[in-house]
């Protein structure tokens, strides 16, 4: 820290430069000129040094007078309002630089930022609509939803989050359209986090829930400044986390997570076509393991003579149970399914092509599973991916464990049972207060294009 003058800096700035102590990038600038006194305060780390220069420095010496300077300093745009002392120092961490001029107190928004760079769409892709997502840096991702979402009355809010890194948020919504118990119930929720530390907006998304332990998600998390788009004309309100390229939009109900934006970019037919499709591999997800266990264990009866003797003969050889089976190769598939996340693109293809062809062969060669189990979980594996939304599609390879459980106990019964308990699961859940089985943004739209053509 640049220590010279102390004594005759203001008393503010001292304090402050003696709570950052001993931070090695803490700068007190004093400026002087023909009597014209300004100190300058500001972290190094996190400021623009090329900005400060032009914006602060280079003025104060061209304008030598400490009133014109004054004026000048008012009437810049990125002008900050002053806040109380503790919160001025959350302000100078997050790249705003204090400048004192006599008794006028400034503080300005000169950030460094190294984060604004566009990513491309990697956990949402589409062949039609934009290609590109959000950006690590809250203004950059503003500016894109704004470019997108051109109405007045799209209402920014920005708030700090009450943790360790004092991050800022920003909530937006459309006011003609939000509900307002909605928005009031994020607001009260925001308030009431109590966390000791959030980096993203999955972390935020996780204690936004009302139920910790609940299965099936509340909030939509998403990268695609169209879904975003499409959300807050449907009355939801969105949450972005400054640092993070994603952001939640809540409530979410079931069949928002079913939903691609590729949808809205083909044909009624087409769209319609590929919904099926998608809901199909839903169900064939989560229902085809413990079908397949209740059928051969205990329900053979329901099938075709032919069909089960078939199924008869491919298990001549394995020495357990189906639902060992079947549970063997869930976690196998699951395993294939983490290293293809975790390892290296460069790799991972390899490793999971591998893995899936050579061990599939040789479990089968083994007799340790069936030829129509390695057909089942293939199924049951390409069906996983078919769910546009990841978050729901993690729900659905836990909730297929437990229909599992109940047809290794009860047969044919026990599926049917495991499923009519998740719907009615489904059906008492609600996420902020709207129920999880109602279209909501369908009618919400339907709602929209009345109020349009009145």
């Amino acid at each position: 820290m640049n220590s010279n003058h102390d004594e005759q800096a203001p008393i503010l700035v001292q304090r402050l430069a003696h709570h950052l102590q001993p931070s090695a990038d803490i700068i007190q600038t004093p400026l002087h000129i023909d009597g014209t006194k300004a100190h300058v305060l500001y972290l190094k780390s996190v400021v623009d040094g090329q900005l400060l220069q032009t914006i602060v420095i280079k003025p104060f010496f061209e304008l030598r007078a400490a009133d014109s300077f004054v004026q000048y300093l008012s009437s810049l745009p990125n002008k900050v309002d002053v806040p109380a002392e503790r919160q001025l120092l959350i302000e100078l961490t997050k790249g705003n630089v204090l400048v004192v001029v006599g008794q006028r107190t400034f503080l300005l928004d000169i950030k460094k930022s190294v984060t604004n760079t566009v990513l491309e769409t990697a956990l949402e892709p589409t062949i039609h609509g934009p290609q590109f997502g959000l950006s690590e840096s809250l203004e950059t991702n503003l500016n894109i939803i704004r470019h997108r979402y051109y109405t007045s009355s799209l209402v920014v809010e920005t708030a700090s989050l009450n943790d360790e890194s004092n991050r800022p948020i920003a909530i937006l919504y459309d006011e003609k359209h939000v509900d307002t118990h909605v928005l009031d119930l994020v607001k009260e929720r925001l308030k009431d986090l109590k966390n000791p530390l959030i980096q993203s907006t999955g972390d935020l998304e996780l204690y936004l829930n009302n139920q910790k332990l609940t299965l099936f998600p509340d909030t939509l998390l998403t990268e695609r400044p169209d879904r975003i788009a499409y959300n807050l004309a449907t009355g939801k309100v969105v949450l972005l986390v400054d640092g993070s390229p994603q952001a939640t939009m809540a409530p979410a109900v079931f069949f928002d997570f079913m939903v691609s934006m590729e949808d809205h970019y083909h044909s009624f037919w087409i769209s319609l076509s590929t919904l099926m499709l998608r809901y199909a591999g839903l169900l064939t997800c989560i229902i085809l393991p413990a079908l397949y266990v209740a059928i051969i264990s205990f329900n053979p009866d329901v099938i075709r003579t032919e069909l089960a003797l078939t199924v008869a003969g491919s298990r001549i050889g394995v020495p357990y149970p189906s639902y060992i089976e079947v549970l063997f190769m869930l976690v196998f598939i699951e395993l294939l399914t983490e290293a293809s996340i975790r390892l290296p693109k460069a790799v991972s293809a390899t490793a999971t092509t591998v893995g899936g062809l050579i061990l599939g062969t040789a479990v089968v060669e083994a007799a340790l599973a069936s030829n129509i189990m390695i057909i089942v979980v293939s199924l049951v594996a390409i069906s996983t991916f078919v769910i546009p939304i990841n978050e729901m599609s993690f729900s659905i390879r836990i909730s297929r464990f437990f229909l599992l459980l109940y047809a290794s106990l009860f047969g044919l019964a026990g599926v049917i049972i495991g499923v009519l308990g998740i719907m009615m699961y489904l059906t008492n859940k609600e996420s902020f207060g709207k129920p999880y089985l109602k279209i909501y943004w369908k009618n919400r739209t339907d709602e929209l294009k009345v109020n349009g053509d009145e």
